[in-house]
């Protein structure tokens, strides 16, 4: 069974439709990319899976509990962090992570261990003693990622969980998200294509409320124009290389790079490293540099959104 199921899920907003009959899964194991313009319908979506707001049509289950028949079993399975992770700005934030535990049923020595656990996840004991509205974006959006794992829930539902951290912070929220998701259902919604790669198992992406994509990260990458091009840098003549790379079968374009360089793009993808360094050699080019590409994701992303 499917920790998050959804069928047909609609939610209309007056006239305008925010989701359009949307279905997915995602199973114990995973970490899903919702990916989309602004206004796609990620953060409806989230708010739908976490109860906050009702589906106009269709059904969202979660670890078997329907969202609508029994809202507070879902909410139990699932640590939420919503957009902007909104706090009470007068709390400290040890006082806003004791609040939380009480309102997850925990008190006394659980509570104890439990926050202590998240605190050093998270990173922010040099800021509990702090209200929350003098912290930094970075760091509120740290406690409100700590306030989500508190009870150890078995579905994440992360709404832009690096917004406003540096690389560093960034670095380190992935890797807790990765050393996680082994034993949990994550979903992340972002706008920051590199944290697919680095942290998604499969990606989503929306469009105008529709599920446009639903692939690996490096299915997607295989859509793009550039994946398995081949970026060198010729130490003799670049024309010639350029006239000859062009006579290959499996090579759509040679484009000249300043520097001596050129960029070699693969006919549908083909893996075409191997033919580009025979024929080099067979013509004694000499090739000062040279790797390939696995595409870019931002490309892939454009190319879909604006296409539907």
């Amino acid at each position: 069974m499917s920790m998050i199921e959804i069928k047909n899920l609609t939610r209309r907003f007056g006239s305008i439709t925010a989701v359009d009959n949307m279905s997915f899964t995602v199973d114990r194991g995973e970490v899903l990319g919702f990916l989309g313009p602004n206004g796609a319908g990620k953060s409806t979506t989230m708010k739908m899976i976490t109860g906050f707001l009702a589906p106009s049509s269709g059904s969202i289950t979660v670890d078997g509990f329907d969202v609508t028949r029994d809202p507070m079993a879902v909410k139990r399975q699932i640590g939420y962090l919503p957009e902007g992770a909104p706090l009470w700005p007068d709390m400290t934030a040890a006082g806003f992570l004791e609040f939380i535990a009480g309102i997850r049923g925990l008190s006394g020595a659980e509570a104890t261990t439990r926050i202590a656990d998240v605190v050093d996840k998270t990173q922010i004991a040099s800021v509990l003693t702090q209200p929350l509205d003098t912290l930094s974006k970075g760091f509120k959006r740290r406690v409100g990622l700590a306030q989500a794992l508190l009870h150890d829930p078995d579905v994440l539902i992360l709404d832009e969980p690096t917004d406003g951290l540096d690389p560093n912070q960034k670095h380190e929220v992935r890797s807790l998200i990765d050393a996680m998701s082994k034993e949990k259902a994550i979903v992340i919604s972002t706008h920051i294509l590199e944290e697919v790669e680095a942290v998604c198992t499969r990606a989503i992406i929306v469009a105008k409320g529709r599920i446009v994509a639903d692939a690996t990260p490096a299915e997607l990458l295989a859509r793009s124009d550039r994946h398995n091009a081949v970026s060198l840098r010729i130490g003799g003549d670049a024309e010639a290389a350029r006239v000859a790379l062009l006579e290959l079968p499996a090579v759509v374009s040679v484009e000249a790079v300043p520097g001596n360089g050129l960029f070699v793009c693969a006919r549908d993808g083909a893996s075409i490293l191997g033919d580009v360094g025979s024929v080099l050699r067979d013509r004694d080019i000499q090739v000062e540099e040279i790797h390939v590409t696995r595409g870019h994701l931002d490309e892939v992303f454009r190319s879909i959104t604006t296409a539907s």
